[in-house]
């Protein structure tokens, strides 16, 4: 096959047509490497402007709030479960055997001493005295008849003590009758409450059945236990006869009088490790009964470091708190940069220090406050809020409150 050649005008005409389609390819090539580089430049700005905002959100997430711990009079409080006793509680028995003729009195009822209670048949008794009463007067004759053969000198003075005897056990006879039947009527041996009566009128009685119990409350015996580490914390305090004796009832409501600590048992007891001590309330009012439950209150007031419930944490029931440290400030690898020492003017107006953990030991416990016993002072800084935000060893800007004010507002919303 021949190939023919193409002529020069049409070599020209192909040249002219593609010159202009190679300029626009150029241009549209050129754009896309503009677009590129914009889009690098825009990418490295959002990239700075984003560094920015997250460094400056980590340095306003540091500032926290640091306040100290407050010296302050503080009333100690120790509380303990307790029973109430009547300060005289008896059972009231049959001293003899019979039927139950007569219970003149209800139970709750109030008796005086000296109030008959119950009474026992006494038809027996009554026949027992009057045969030992003759029998006292039968004597009484044999007695005044040999004191006149005396007199005239028939019968010995022998005859005469044989006859005072005869009497005087005559007369011991009838005592021991008249006391049985005083014993079948049952009187009150003191003021008091009569609690449930056992037996009803009319039962068969034996001597030694429990009628019923007879309480006095005027003064009431508050029993509680009290551990041996606080026994001998009382002891050896010197203050305490000045303790506040207080008793909280079943309802939440305070008793009106105060009591004050009447006895320490003698013996601890060595399943518990407690030993129980003894409060008497007076109960001139009658509000409290034999056999009711509360709680003693034991009351002090003292001075104490104090601080916030929520400035501490706790990690395997170890209390901490962070300590907020200027004194480390200097040595800190933080500031040894030649580069931040120059603006050491402005970096500082903002209080810093170097965050460190401290165990802290609690005395005791109060509303939204604990009582330090050790650990920290008043003159440490502990951090208040922003306590998952930092960890120990970190360096922390802070804003100061003072304490008093952090204690007047603990019932607001903490962190």
């Amino acid at each position: 096959m021949q190939v023919r050649p193409i002529p020069a005008i049409a070599m020209m005409s192909l040249a002219l047509v593609s010159i202009p389609a190679y300029q626009k390819l150029e241009a549209h090539l050129e754009g896309n490497h503009h677009d590129e580089s914009q889009s690098q430049t825009y990418g490295e700005e959002t990239t700075h402007e984003t560094a920015h905002h997250e460094e400056a959100h980590h340095e306003e997430a540091h500032k926290i709030l640091v306040t100290s711990p407050l010296a302050k009079p503080v009333t100690i409080t120790q509380q303990f479960v307790c029973q109430i006793h009547s300060h005289r509680h008896i059972e009231v028995c049959a001293l003899e055997s019979g039927y139950l003729e007569e219970i003149p009195v209800r139970e709750g009822q109030a008796v005086k001493q000296g109030e008959t209670m119950f009474r026992i048949l006494p038809t027996l008794y009554d026949a027992r005295l009057a045969a030992e009463k003759a029998e006292v007067q039968l004597a009484q004759i044999e007695f005044n008849n040999t004191e006149k053969l005396f007199q005239q000198k028939v019968v010995a003075q022998p005859e005469v003590a044989l006859a005072q005897a005869k009497l005087a056990k005559a007369q011991a006879r009838m005592q021991l009758t008249q006391a049985e039947l005083d014993f079948a009527t049952i009187k009150a041996p003191f003021d008091g409450i009569i609690d449930h009566q056992h037996l009803q009128q009319g039962s068969l009685i034996a001597e030694g059945d429990i009628l019923t119990t007879l309480s006095d409350n005027k003064v009431m015996w508050v029993y509680f236990n009290v551990p041996e580490a606080r026994y001998l914390e009382y002891i050896a305090d010197p203050h305490k006869d000045d303790l506040i004796v207080e008793l909280r009832l079943a309802n939440g409501q305070k008793f009106e009088h105060t009591g004050k600590i009447g006895a320490i048992e003698a013996d601890f007891n060595n399943e518990t490790g407690n030993i129980a001590f003894r409060a008497d309330f007076p109960n001139s009012d009658g509000l409290l009964r034999h056999g009711q439950t509360g709680t003693v209150l034991l009351s002090r007031t003292t001075e104490a470091v104090v601080i916030p419930q929520r400035a501490t944490f706790e990690i395997l029931a170890r209390k901490y708190a962070y300590v907020v440290s200027n004194d480390e400030l200097a040595s800190h690898p933080a500031n040894n940069d030649s580069e931040q020492s120059s603006t050491d003017s402005t970096k500082y107006e903002v209080p810093r220090g170097i965050v460190r953990q401290r165990e802290i030991v609690i005395q005791s416990e109060q509303d939204d406050i604990y009582l330090i016993k050790d650990g920290i002072g008043v003159n440490d800084r502990i951090i208040l809020e922003g306590i998952r935000q930092v960890r120990d060893g970190d360096e922390v800007e802070y804003e100061f409150r003072d304490p008093e004010e952090v204690l007047s507002n603990l019932k607001y919303h903490a962190e």
